[in-house]
């Protein structure tokens, strides 16, 4: 790795301490991003490929560099939470029936019932300090609602959850009106015009990522833009079941950019259904207290091998309402015992 920071600090043209890409904690979606170079080998070829990239250049290095020295000036942390427990004795529905019980839905959906552009999620990562005097790992909670017009207008608000009510939406977000509900902290508030330079941007990004309908051009995208593994020209080498972890992890992060109606989660489903490795663990309660279906991978991941994926489900519509990463192995190096929770993500409308 030491070769590819010297590229990217050769094309870093922001100094380490001083403008806005000075160093500094590690966001939410940093952290996950940073989750999938330690864990993924794909990301890592296409991280490669990227590397002369300014734009790329600056945001790695600054997850990098704020990931070795994070813990000052991060929000209040909480205490690491439970990994989610399924219950092993329930009903499991099995992910083809699950398929087509979305496929009948999508069948009556309507012309406004399309995918919106942006996400309402609440996310939970391991933020993970090295060195000497370390602290033991933390974690910050946060949640974010992001929505975008067709004219590329939108807004950002990230909060970080109530310390006092863990696990709780902060964001209530009724007829275009967002506020906090609770003592959430605001950690970032933006709006942007449709004629500036992120909303044209955003313009042109909707139309590259809006998710099909169709399940295999679906697997497709993924692959193509995030690196998922069993798309044309875009898989990953090995076996099969060893592509799951990158599926999974692409469906994130197309989730973070759109939130899919009825056609498009039929589609999520089904490809999640021909997926190697996936298998049902029973329902479960989520993070926000609502009643799923849990599929488990805890197969090959082309890291340390060391983690089980879990993605939840609604058993009535296949909606995705989240996911969750364990550890299945002590990491004494990371300190990290086997059972810790590495990171969740719950979905909203």
């Amino acid at each position: 790795m030491g070769d590819e920071l010297d590229l990217l600090r050769a094309a870093d043209p922001a100094r380490a301490d001083d403008g806005p890409w000075r160093d500094g904690p590690l966001h939410a979606r940093a952290e996950r991003d940073l989750n999938r170079l330690l864990h993924s080998e794909r990301t890592k070829r296409v991280r490669r490929r990227l590397v002369l990239r300014a734009e790329a250049a600056v945001l790695v290095l600054g997850a990098v560099l704020a990931f070795t020295f994070s813990g000052a000036g991060t929000a209040t942390a909480i205490a690491m939470p439970v990994a989610l427990a399924p219950r092993a004795g329930a009903p499991s529905v099995p992910l083809a029936e699950l398929a087509r019980r979305a496929e009948a839905r999508a069948r009556t959906a309507g012309a406004a019932d399309g995918p919106h552009r942006g996400s309402h999620l609440q996310s939970w990562y391991l933020s993970m300090a090295t060195g000497p005097g370390a602290a033991p790992p933390v974690t910050v909670p946060e949640e974010r609602l992001t929505r975008w017009r067709a004219d590329g207008s939108g807004s950002e608000l990230v909060v970080a959850t109530d310390p006092r009510h863990p696990g709780r939406p902060v964001i209530h977000d009724t007829g275009g009106s967002r506020h906090t509900v609770n003592d959430g902290k605001v950690l970032h508030r933006r709006t942007y015009p449709a004629d500036s330079a992120a909303g044209q941007r955003e313009r042109r990004l909707a139309a590259r990522t809006k998710p099909p309908t169709d399940p295999d051009k679906l697997r497709d995208r993924l692959a193509t833009l995030y690196g998922a593994g069993g798309g044309e020209g875009g898989g990953t080498a090995g076996p099969a079941d060893a592509r799951t972890p990158h599926l999974l992890l692409a469906l994130s992060s197309l989730r973070q950019e759109w939130t899919p109606g009825p056609r498009e989660t039929a589609a999520i489903v089904r490809v999640l259904a021909d997926a190697e490795g996936l298998r049902p663990a029973g329902a479960v309660t989520d993070r926000l207290g609502r009643r799923g279906q849990a599929y488990v991978y805890d197969g090959p991941d082309g890291g340390r091998n060391a983690t089980r994926r879990m993605v939840i489900l609604d058993p009535r519509t296949g909606q995705l309402l989240g996911s969750e990463i364990t550890f299945t192995k002590n990491l004494p190096d990371l300190r990290i015992r086997s059972g810790e929770v590495l990171s969740y993500e719950a979905w909203m409308p």
